[in-house]
């Protein structure tokens, strides 16, 4: 797409980061963004964690600058910044809170990208990009070939150019890369880690956006239900199977191999120990963890969707009460149509279908409980088959010693799956105790479940009987509160 005068101008209107750019305390509002969700790696914080944070920022700076330069309140800068018209934070509420959230957005990223273009840089590699570039068109021209010979060709000629230089070594030539091509190399590995994971919040918006014109689809549709049904059973693959979708899954997949990040991890230490980087950033040392929370929330985003279709699926009331929909039929439409009308804002968004409505006369009156008497009197021994110990044979899995075992598994590793942590700790109480895998607790690392893929788990039961469970791919990832001091030493040498 050309830019021209016109396309310019639109985007001079239409772009977030453009007005943002523009904007009047557009510094205050860069490095503060930058700080908290670039620096730190923030993807949510609570409304009044985030003003705390912007209020030490306002009252270091006016006792700099002078009272004067920044006279408003956090909560005021922060309402100005979140708006509907600007589109810089991303406000919402979070189910089951009545707290609003805040998140950085694309255009802040794309914002804070170009300011930091505009740094003059003492060193400026370009061989490592025009590599990169002849790698990509190889791998292009490679992949789509369909000729058996010519693929066969291409690869004896990789396999005579490694076995050149298998005998280049053997007879002890050696080319090691200098100074300047290992910096050349960790500016481009840098540059391209940061910008994947700017992508991520771009991805998300894509997906939050698609998400919101499904709803509004079904909100004024006016047709029949299988219709709807039709177009919104298609709307959901679409979205799976878009080349953001399968590019989006095809980099989950990949992060998500334990051996993967092993590599990368190992790779990422051997690089910074080389005396030729000289200052290595500090970000690389958790970019595989921000990578993973990143996606995980990209993926939480996608199964809000899905989870909003099921809702749909099983509601009843709309067949059931048509009274109700004829009242909030029309009251969906109007919204609708207020939504892009120009000063008519929205203060939040709101990750639900539908906001929960309770009246205060629904609330039942006070019922004092009634006390039933027990006559203690007379009591009989019971039958000689009841066990004494009968109340102890209820079975209660311990979460605590399954939390242990995962940070076992673990070890110094940043995630494992649950197959590879039952082959280390076998299940003892077979169904109940693996369910409860399901549901630990959050104690310094996250539970991943992958819909789309399925593995079976194996236990011996009673009477040395083996069972099987079919259940989902489950990946247990460690956060930033489940790093050892130890391991927090070793990353951070």
């Amino acid at each position: 797409m050309g830019l021209d005068y016109d396309r310019l101008v639109a985007l001079r209107k239409q772009s977030a980061a453009w007005r943002l750019l523009r904007a009047d305390h557009a510094a205050l509002m860069l490095s503060f963004f930058n700080k908290v969700f670039v620096e730190q790696g923030s993807r949510s914080i609570a409304g009044p964690e985030l003003v705390e944070r912007l209020d030490d920022e306002l009252f270091a700076l006016n006792e700099r600058l002078g009272r004067s330069a920044f006279p408003k309140s956090a909560k005021a800068y922060l309402d100005v910044w979140s708006a509907p018209e600007n589109g810089w934070l991303r406000k919402y509420y979070p189910p089951d809170s009545d707290e609003p959230h805040f998140d950085a957005t694309a255009a802040v990223e794309k914002a804070l990208a170009w300011v930091r273009s505009l740094e003059e840089r003492s060193f400026v590699g370009t061989e490592s990009r025009l590599n990169t570039i002849f790698d990509l068109l190889r791998q292009m021209t490679f992949g789509t070939e369909t000729d058996p010979e010519a693929r066969l060709a291409e690869l004896t000629r990789r396999r005579h150019e490694i076995d050149q230089e298998i005998a280049r070594v053997e007879a002890g030539e050696v080319d090691v890369l200098d100074s300047a091509a290992l910096r050349d190399r960790y500016q481009q590995v840098t540059s391209t880690a940061h910008g994947l994971l700017a992508d991520f919040r771009e991805v998300e918006a894509n997906f939050r956006d698609l998400d919101r014109d499904l709803r509004s689809k079904i909100a004024a549709w006016d047709g029949a239900k299988g219709e709807l049904l039709d177009e919104v059973l298609g709307s959901r693959e679409s979205i799976a199977e878009s080349d953001q979708g399968r590019t989006f899954q095809a980099f989950y997949d990949f992060l998500l191999a334990p051996s993967r990040q092993d590599e990368l991890k190992t790779l990422l230490a051997e690089v910074e120990s080389m005396e030729a980087i000289d200052e290595p950033d500090p970000r690389m040392r958790r970019m595989h963890r921000d990578w993973l929370e990143a996606a995980e929330r990209t993926q939480a985003t996608v199964r809000q969707l899905s989870d909003q279709l099921r809702r749909f699926l099983d509601d009843q009331v709309r067949s059931e009460d048509r009274r109700v929909l004829e009242l909030v039929r029309p009251i969906e439409a109007k919204a609708l149509a207020l939504r892009d009308v120009s000063g008519v804002g929205l203060i939040a968004e709101i990750d639900a279908a539908a906001p929960a409505i309770a009246l205060p006369m629904e609330r039942p009156l006070y019922a004092p409980v009634v006390k039933t008497p027990i006559d203690s009197t007379g009591i009989q021994p019971g039958d000689e088959e009841f066990t004494v110990d009968a109340l102890f044979e209820a079975v209660y899995v311990d979460p605590a010693r399954l939390t242990a075992a995962v940070h076992h598994a673990l070890g110094a590793r940043t995630q494992v799956s649950l197959a590879q942590t039952l082959r280390e700790h076998p299940l003892e109480q077979g169904l109940a105790e693996l369910i409860a895998y399901f549901a630990l607790p959050d104690d310094g690392f996250t539970t991943v479940f992958d819909d789309r893929r399925q593995e079976e788990i194996t236990w011996i039961g009673e009477n040395d009987v083996q069972q099987v469970a079919t259940v989902p791919v489950v990946t247990f990832a460690r956060t930033g509160r489940g790093i050892t001091w130890a391991t927090s030493q070793k990353e951070d040498r």
